[in-house]
């Protein structure tokens, strides 16, 4: 068994990794998208080229130029842009095995949703990520292809979908995480699947002093527009596994969508203006609009709907002393074995994320943090490991109604 401070290590390791080279790969796609919707077509161009756009940049001036096809004649170095999505895919598979699978029984399986073993998990999550991508290229590669905008609904609905199953066997932050996972997995096997070997095909024809066949390039520039709109989406879903207030929600699917369509729309905003199409101000009514769909959605769904307790009318001394004294002994019982000075769960050393909960004083300073991760949702205990009941989250959320009632 790996000590588990080098455990804590590896983890934040792969995970900075992840995060450099994921913003390697966005750094580049979004530049690139800019540059392909600023060309301008002006006279003088040499043949076979579509447009060009002058930048400057650290004091140089740059002359960027783009063939519809290829050039007639090849230069000697190349520069291929796809290790940014190879990195990042690869450390974000590592990273979901280390966390979401190694360690499944605190961060993906949910005994109340679906009672499974390490290896299950394990063998659901990567099957369903593989599975999806060849839905994915099924749909691209089908008539629907020909039809960026009802591909794009389809698209839309399979997500969903997707989401929807995913909720039916993990927990709502794997649930939310193995969503994300998904579309990353679809934009990432793009480009070694589809868009890097389209690119080496037409490299060898014009080698062999041939024509590229257009319909290359069209292939992989649907597959770059994709990667584009659900760049945003793939990242709040990514974040999401540290706000359960999005992930714990009963309408999860449908925040899902809300946030697909918000960062769609943030893109739609930029794409247009690179393409001096104009600065369509409405994508940002929409996405606002979905946002708050999102909010509400969580609001409304959140597990502590269900027992949260009416705050006393009077909220005396002696009230407030009997429910703080109920909701200690909760907690104490239920969270204190990680978040204290000296843990005593198996594998954790130090509190996370430093709260700890092993002292009156303590959970009467963290009392926000508890309301947020054990009344209103019921993200902690991660879960519920440690078997935390309803009449513990009333106690623990009588006490809070009679706090609030107390101050106000």
């Amino acid at each position: 068994m790996i000590d588990p401070q080098i455990s804590e290590w590896i983890s934040q390791i792969i995970r900075w990794v992840h995060v450099i080279t994921a913003i390697a790969w966005i750094g580049s796609s979004f530049y690139f998208i800019h540059l392909d919707l600023s060309l301008k077509k002006r006279e003088g161009l040499p043949e076979g080229v579509g447009g060009e756009a002058w930048q400057v940049h650290g004091g140089g001036f740059y002359n960027m130029r783009k063939y519809l096809v290829a050039p007639p004649e090849l230069p000697r170095e190349l520069t291929w842009f796809k290790w940014e999505s190879y990195s990042t895919w690869i450390s974000g598979f590592f990273l979901i095995v280390w966390v979401y699978y190694l360690q499944a029984d605190l961060y993906t399986v949910d005994p109340t949703v679906r009672a499974l073993s390490t290896w299950q998990a394990a063998a659901i999550g990567i099957g369903g990520l593989a599975l999806s991508w060849f839905v994915y290229e099924g749909l691209c590669r089908s008539p629907l292809g020909r039809n960026s905008l009802l591909l794009g609904v389809v698209l839309f609905g399979y997500i969903l979908l997707a989401a929807f199953a995913f909720t039916q066997v993990f927990n709502g932050r794997a649930a939310f995480l193995h969503t994300g996972a998904m579309i990353a997995t679809w934009m990432s096997a793009s480009v070694f699947f589809v868009i890097i070997p389209n690119q080496k095909k037409v490299v060898a024809t014009l080698l062999a002093g041939q024509t590229p066949d257009p319909k290359l390039g069209k292939e992989a520039k649907l597959r770059s527009t994709h990667n584009n709109y659900l760049t945003l989406p793939v990242i709040f879903l990514m974040l999401s596994n540290h706000y359960p207030l999005a992930w714990s929600s009963t309408y999860s699917v449908g925040i899902v969508g809300m946030i697909v369509i918000a960062g769609a729309a943030i893109r739609h905003f930029f794409n247009s203006q690179h393409a001096g199409k104009g600065s369509p101000w409405w994508t940002w009514a929409l996405a606002a609009l979905c946002l708050w769909a999102a909010i509400w959605l969580s609001i409304i769904g959140k597990p502590g709907n269900a027992n949260l307790a009416q705050a006393p009318v009077n909220a005396t001394p002696e009230v407030m002393t009997a429910s703080f004294d109920e909701a200690v002994l909760a907690i104490q019982s239920r969270c204190s074995m990680c978040h204290a000075a000296e843990p005593v769960w198996d594998g954790i050393t130090i509190a996370p994320k430093g709260v700890r909960l092993d002292t009156p004083e303590e959970i009467e300073r963290h009392r926000e943090i508890i309301r947020v991760q054990s009344v209103l949702t019921h993200a902690m205990p991660p879960n519920n490991i440690t078997e935390m009941t309803l009449d513990e989250r009333r106690a623990v959320a009588t006490w809070l109604a009679a706090k609030g009632t107390a101050t106000r």
